[in-house]
């Protein structure tokens, strides 16, 4: 059964965004699985999988998609200076590598959009002081178009610079589920519609925080081969 609906990459965020040049919701839809609690994303008639990247990582590393083939894995943009949802974001995703970081087929991706400060001994550094131990978390840098493509192109999460807003940038909460397989995943709401991406803060108003959808939705990933 396809479900075709309108554009949800920019719900409840708590920075402003402008809205960029998003996919048409006429293209979307989604494809269920045997489990109808998790689905595939289709983006004209095809399942969505990562864009292909190469960045660098905390250890001065290139970094790609590659690097997470077989894993399931979540990918999250942020940037270190950032005083607003970044830090709740950061640990929220600790919570996650808590419960799953010392498996090798789970990873994590943190891409900066702040690549100008946040260069690999800036990225260790905050790496550090998270206390981070998965050798599966890598936090990510590059040339900053380069990011920003990959992240509103590449999966329709809000980037951008704006000097008007605390540090200066502002961007979507989201995390990215993707399987093994590298199929962005996602669980459908209680009228069958996808949610698409799990928003990274915690919500006073919301019945289940989307990090703990996330705690529930990666083993049924981490199930699959």
């Amino acid at each position: 059964m396809i479900l075709v609906f309108g554009i949800i990459f920019i719900p409840k965020i708590v920075n402003r965004i402008q809205q960029k040049d998003w996919v048409s919701a006429s293209r979307l839809s989604v494809r269920e699985t045997d489990n109808p609690k998790m689905a595939y994303i289709n983006l004209n008639g095809e399942d969505k999988k990562v864009p292909d990247f190469i960045l660098t990582n905390q250890d001065n590393l290139p970094i790609s998609n590659e690097d997470f083939a077989g894993k399931v894995h979540v990918i999250e943009f942020f940037f270190t200076s950032c005083p607003t949802i970044c830090p709740r974001m950061n640990v929220n995703m600790k919570k996650l590598e808590k419960a799953f970081g010392n498996r090798e087929d789970f990873g994590i991706a943190s891409i900066t959009i702040d690549p100008e400060t946040d260069t690999p001994t800036q990225l260790k550094t905050y790496a550090e002081s998270y206390e981070v131990f998965s050798p599966n978390w890598h936090f990510l840098t590059g040339d900053q178009d380069y990011i920003y493509d990959l992240a509103n192109r590449g999966f329709n999460i809000f980037a951008g610079i704006n000097p008007e807003v605390a540090g200066g940038f502002e961007h979507q909460g989201y995390f990215a589920l993707v399987d093994k397989q590298g199929f962005i995943r996602s669980r459908t709401d209680a009228v069958g519609n996808p949610i698409v991406y799990y928003l990274g803060i915690d919500e006073e108003d919301a019945k289940q925080q989307g990090t703990e959808m996330l705690l529930e939705d990666i083993p049924k990933l981490l199930e699959d081969e």
